[in-house]
């Protein structure tokens, strides 16, 4: 059942509305909260010295070993280089197939490589499937050079999109993960971007490919084969990346998807070699066998309505940006209050898309998530015309 009261507080009149569900944390937030959920006596023992399970839309923390301790994260680097190269295709700073030329000191870089020569002209797709199969150093300077001009004005752009994804515990100092002392996260900070490219489809496509021939056709073909072998180990993985240096152990950011559920593992500076592939296939795997995804409300469903003075219309209807859901027990649900805080009335005009509100949740006298509400329309200010007629319409009954 839902209850309505009314709270005033300064220097807004808030409606709030609670509804109790049988429920785990609901929502993305930078914090991490202290959680009755993790661990418990079922929970695995990893060699990892950090990691991380977490609900990719709700943001709860399910497990967590030493989550903020700040780490070297070597090639799962990478998944920010990637995050930064999908969104330019989507805010049309670039194209999938346009080409990208290797400078000579892209092509110097060796370790994991595609081995690019020069001068070498590639498409954009090709050079993200460097990245995300074969993990290449290489490539990924490449990238940032093609972006940002300079490897350097790269990494600025790739800190500047962590902070935006609260990576408080976060510094890049280059887009492959080479080793650098000022180069560090933590395994929560890469839970948020495992979060954040989980969102975008091109990405997963890229990071879920399992084999891909570079230069097919030519006299240097180069077969890509994917490190990350949790995608022929647990069902529903499609990302993201691996990595490794003598400085950074064995590390592995991973995501998978069953029924409705999408978890995101992270393991950090774990001292064997396929022991980040073994840690977070424990990890996924008792994620998936313990929780459960159900839906609260679907995408732009209208979850309340404010009152419009002055508007062409008297409501607006306002909507949460994505479905939203909370991560389950299978066995023992809890009750968690969902409450809308929105003004009680507000002036037009209404732009379609502005934050009017926030949908808080609670578990007892906690706060865990406070998100924003978007008007689901715009609504102009009422013209002189329609105001009379408002008024005549009160007068005549």
């Amino acid at each position: 059942m839902i209850s309505v009261r009314k709270a005033k507080t300064a220097p807004l009149l808030l409606c709030v509305c609670c509804l109790l569900c049988r429920a785990v944390f609901l929502w993305p937030v930078p914090v991490l909260a202290a959680s009755s959920l993790s661990q418990g006596e079922d929970a695995p023992a990893l060699d990892s010295e950090s990691a991380i399970l977490a609900a990719a839309d709700s943001g709860e923390v399910l497990y967590a070993k030493n989550p903020r301790q700040q780490m070297y994260p070597a090639s799962v680097t990478k998944l920010m280089t990637l995050l930064l190269g999908t969104e330019a295709v989507r805010q049309g700073l670039a194209q999938w197939e346009e080409p990208v030329t290797a400078s000579a000191r892209a092509a110097s870089y060796g370790g994991s490589q595609i081995y690019l020569a020069p001068g070498e002209i590639l498409s954009y797709r090709e050079i993200m499937l460097g990245i995300a199969l074969a993990s290449g150093n290489d490539a990924a300077v490449a990238l940032a050079e093609h972006l940002a001009g300079s490897h350097e004005a790269f990494a600025e752009r790739m800190n500047q999109r962590a902070e935006e994804l609260g990576m408080l515990d976060t510094h890049f100092v280059n887009a492959n993960g080479l080793h650098d002392p000022q180069h560090y996260t933590t395994a929560y900070d890469l839970s948020l971007l495992a979060a954040a490219a989980a969102k975008l489809p091109e990405l997963l496509e890229l990071t879920s490919t399992k084999h891909y021939t570079l230069r097919g056709g030519t006299s240097r073909p180069f077969q890509l084969d994917n490190k990350n072998k949790l995608l022929w180990q647990v069902s529903g993985v499609d990302g993201f990346k691996t990595g490794w240096t003598q400085d950074a152990g064995y590390c592995l950011a991973a995501s998978g998807k069953q029924e409705a559920l999408r978890l995101i593992s992270v393991v950090m500076g774990n001292p064997r070699a396929r022991g980040h592939i073994a840690d977070s296939k424990k990890l996924l795997e008792w994620g998936f066998q313990r929780f459960t995804f159900e839906t609260l409300f679907e995408a732009d469903a209208a979850v309340a309505r404010i009152k419009v003075s002055k508007g062409m219309q008297a409501l607006v209807p306002v909507r949460t940006e994505s479905a939203v859901g909370y991560a389950a027990f299978r066995t023992a649900p809890r009750e968690v209050a969902a409450q809308w805080e929105i003004p009680e009335e507000i002036p037009a005009p209404v732009e379609e898309g502005q934050v009017l509100g926030h949908l808080v949740l609670r578990e007892g006298e906690t706060e865990l998530g406070r998100y924003p509400l978007y008007a689901s329309e715009g609504i102009e200010k009422e013209t002189v015309g329609h105001g009379f007629a408002k008024l005549l319409s009160l007068f005549l009954g």
